[in-house]
């Protein structure tokens, strides 16, 4: 079989969605698949780009990597920008001068920024925020700066002015029309964001043209219309988009009067061969700047190539974001330009909350609606637009504080099966309904089943409604018990367990209970009474309670041996302590390895040996790491302060203050924490449950995130906290998170299914809404203040010391522990080879 040559022009979001969805047909074999990537990586994530300043790297932006499309066997050129399409020929050449032929194009070059014609532009201390590598010209520029400024207003420019903040700059926003971000907000909700974003220390400049830019004794002179002036010494052009249509027009495909690639609704050109989707094309006289329209594009051109009919007509272009920390939305026609559209305002100058809905003439259809300082109704009111639902008969109190009376939540039962509830990746209601009835009984199953919910998330409650309403509607009890010994969720029990002081399963179980347990409640309720009593695992009523790692404080290994992991707080270490090491590691022929966490494992010890390597270690001043336990494992640091010239805070001692101080701290599941010294986030502490960055003014806290089997980059919590307050906030958060997660349960799990998310949380922790702030603080006290290294413990008792026989009725060991030897180490042997059987020490 020929394969049809498929050439792809462009990586950014919207091309490496549309490889991401061929990839996913069995359709992909009939393409010889070949992608031209003018930068020098793959696609990486650019909604979220402004990260990168806060400590985020290129490979967490990353969507794609090389590996990956050689997997799904698209060859990918890097760095090598197309130069030339010859339709008559189907050809392409590149900047290489590498020709290739295709039957097949699609035009996925995006956009470029617009820079407006100022006298001085050129200049090498102006720039543009549009990918890494200027965020890196940026980054270098602002290194020694005072001042920066923005020319732009819109969502770009705003976020490119918390760029320049986070780089501790005194940021400024030029904006040539009256109010921000002009395209989604109307004149009172634009005016509110500009008071709340110079609440935050930005200066904005509205209505200000700028007519001139030079040097002046080294610095930049801004001289804008009027006779005025401003002093800077970088400046960010971030004044809107341009679609790259400079292929297409060098190739006579047709393009709108004022730019871009004209598409019909299956995103074909005027040339039935090629297709444009994402920025660079135009349909019905409009460029889509957004990436949900991209997607959807991408996803039409898939279809089309494989033979199936599917329709772009145009999209939706409400958003819901954050800009410096103040909540935005935009739905619909919000500056109700609609023949007969009426609006209701809500304004509350004194929260700074501005929410506006624009009806029709009847005041039945919502048209549109503006949301500034509070987004919480942003999701209700998007469905009303979208789906055209009859407003309720006061809509007004849709935007009103909640009080006696107020119309009643919009449920998910009265959206229509057509419903969009994910919009990043264009997920319906029916599709979801579809998912439940087809067998994904959780949030997560649905997620992994439609991919709702995993683009921008901001879709995750209403995803869970659908979810509860459609598993009711089947007649299934949406059952969150324990296990059939507990009609309860674990948070019920911990309520339990705390309010009638319960010490022991036995007690719980005769009073709560039935039956005698099994192994989903035993370590459930083993780590329940850890968390609020902190007794010793060992002691009598709990042994029986843990599982492998526990029962052994060790973790196991896959020859039967285990491994031996002491605490290292912030990863800093004497000689000294280092060389027992090495001499604990050659005694007992461990393997040895340096962790990510900045620990050091030893691997291979037998079961009898346990005891005593703990006992030369504790000697030596270690305690025990956890690394068996639901617990803190790690705090990663950098070197801050005390040795980097970038560093602005001591991160080490702030890294041994936090690692000191939840060491003993027992949790649904394990906890890793970092501290960075400065924004290079050399600790990445952005994938960690709990990161501290530090800046000029402080500490900023991240919380929630999580490098393991669900990857999810930690949410800012906080900024510049002093060193008080951030303890005070961990506190709170952690006992929260140990009162209220369910079994098993990592942090950032936590956070998407808690009820309100990020913002709930902050109000349970900063605004202490539930009132329990000092009961948190004080059941963390008590934590802290019942340390014990469960080893040294365990090592002066000689009832625990009876656990660690290899055999309940001999002191023999096990003589049947098998390694060979590889990079001058042992390791276990595998099935096969010829081994050495491990020697007593």
């Amino acid at each position: 079989m020929v394969k049809q040559k498929l050439i792809v022009i462009g990586n950014g979001m919207v091309g490496h969605h549309f490889l991401e969805q061929l990839a996913a047909r069995p359709e992909k074999s009939l393409f010889e698949v070949t992608v031209f990537c003018a930068e020098p990586r793959p696609a990486y994530d650019r909604v979220h780009l402004s990260e990168y300043f806060g400590g985020r790297s290129a490979e967490d932006l990353a969507l794609g990597k090389v590996e990956r499309y050689r997997e799904w066997g698209f060859e990918l050129l890097l760095n090598d920008a197309v130069t030339a399409i010859d339709r008559d020929r189907k050809t392409v050449t590149a900047a290489s001068g590498m020709e290739k032929s295709y039957d097949r194009l699609v035009l996925a070059t995006g956009s470029y920024p617009f820079v407006p014609p100022i006298p001085g532009h050129e200049h090498e201390k102006c720039f543009v925020y549009r990918t890494l590598e200027d965020l890196d010209a940026i980054r270098a520029a602002a290194r020694g700066a005072r001042r920066g400024v923005v020319v732009g207003g819109g969502l770009l420019g705003l976020e490119a002015a918390n760029a320049l903040k986070e780089l501790g700059l005194e940021a400024h926003v030029v904006e040539f029309a009256p109010g921000l971000m002009s395209v989604q907000l109307d004149a009172g909700g634009s005016e509110l964001l500009k008071n709340k974003i110079e609440d935050l220390g930005v200066t904005v400049h509205t209505s200000t043209a700028t007519e001139l830019i030079e040097e002046v004794d080294g610095r930049l002179c801004m001289r804008f219309q009027g006779d005025r002036e401003l002093i800077t010494d970088l400046i960010v052009f971030s004044a809107g988009i341009r679609p790259e249509d400079s292929l297409a027009r060098s190739a006579h495909l047709q393009l709108g009067e004022r730019g871009g690639i004209v598409i019909d609704e299956s995103c074909r050109t005027s040339d039935e061969n090629i297709f444009a989707i994402g920025e660079c094309a135009l349909y019905d006289n409009r460029i889509f700047g957004l990436v949900a329209p991209g997607y959807t594009m991408a996803r039409n051109t898939v279809a089309q190539l494989c033979g199936e009919s599917m329709s772009f007509t145009g999209a939706d272009m409400s958003t819901k974001l954050k800009l410096l920390g103040v909540q935005v939305g935009s739905i619909g026609d919000a500056h109700g330009r609609a023949e007969g559209a009426a609006a209701i305002t809500f304004v509350d100058e004194q929260t700074g909350v501005y929410k506006r809905m624009i009806t029709d003439n009847t005041g039945k259809k919502l048209l549109g609606a503006v949301l500034v300082g509070d987004t919480g109704d942003y999701d209700q009111l998007l469905q009303y637009h979208l789906n055209a639902i009859d407003l309720p008969e006061h809509p007004e109190q849709l935007i009103l504080p909640a009080a006696d009376g107020a119309a009643p939540a919009l449920g998910a039962g009265a959206l229509p099966a057509a419903a969009t509830i994910c919009s990043c990746h264009n997920v319906s209601k029916g599709q979801i309904v579809d998912a439940v009835q087809g067998g994904c009984c959780s949030l997560g199953e649905v997620k992994d089943a439609t991919r709702a919910s995993t683009g921008c998330g901001g879709c995750s409650a209403l995803l869970k409604n659908v979810i509860d309403e459609e598993l009711a509607a089947l007649g299934m009890e949406v059952n969150n018990h324990l296990c059939a010994h507990f009609p309860f969720t674990r948070q019920e029990l911990f309520h339990l367990v705390q309010v009638e002081e319960i010490r022991t399963f036995e007690e719980l179980l005769t009073k709560h209970g039935s039956g005698r347990g099994c192994e989903l409640c035993k370590p459930t309720v083993a780590s329940i009474l850890a968390s609020l009593w902190n007794e010793h695992i060992h002691r009598k009523p709990h042994v029986g309670l843990q599982d492998t790692n526990d029962t052994f404080m060790a973790n196991m290994q896959k020859n039967g041996s285990y491994s031996v992991v002491p605490r290292i707080p912030g990863g800093e270490i004497t000689p000294d302590k280092l060389i027992v090491l090495g001499q604990v590691a050659k005694k007992y022929n461990l393997y040895t390895k340096i962790t990510g966490g900045q620990r050091v494992d030893l691997f291979g010890a037998r079961l009898e040996e346990l005891p005593e390597i703990w006992r030369e270690l504790i000697d030596a001043g270690f305690e025990t790491g956890h690394a068996y336990g639901k617990s803190l494992r790690t705090v990663k640091s950098c070197v801050g302060s005390t040795w980097c010239r970038f560093g602005v805070q001591d991160s080490v001692a702030m890294a041994l203050h936090i690692e000191n101080r939840y060491k003993g701290l027992r949790s649904p599941h394990k906890i890793k924490m970092a501290v960075s010294g400065c924004t290079r986030e050399c600790a990445e502490a952005q994938s960690k449950d709990i990161g501290v960055i530090a800046t000029e003014n402080g500490w900023n806290l991240f919380v929630c995130g999580n490098g393991g089997m669900r990857p999810r980059h930690a949410d800012l919590f906080a900024t510049d906290l002093d060193d008080t307050t951030l303890i005070q906030y961990i506190d709170r958060i952690l006992m929260f998170y140990v009162r209220t997660a369910d079994k098993l349960q990592r942090t950032s799990v936590w956070l998407e299914n808690l009820e309100g998310g990020l913002d709930y949380l902050r109000a349970v922790v900063i605004e202490d809404k539930l009132g329990i702030g000092a009961e948190l603080e004080t059941q963390m006290a008590n934590v802290v203040g019942t340390y014990q290294c469960e080893w040294k413990t365990a090592i002066e008792d000689p009832e625990m010391l009876k656990r660690f026989r290899q055999f309940v009725n001999t002191d023999t060991p096990d003589d049947k522990i098998a390694f060979v030897e590889e990079r001058g180490q042992p390791r276990p042997a595998r099935e096969g080879e010829i081994v050495r059987i491990a020697e007593p020490a």
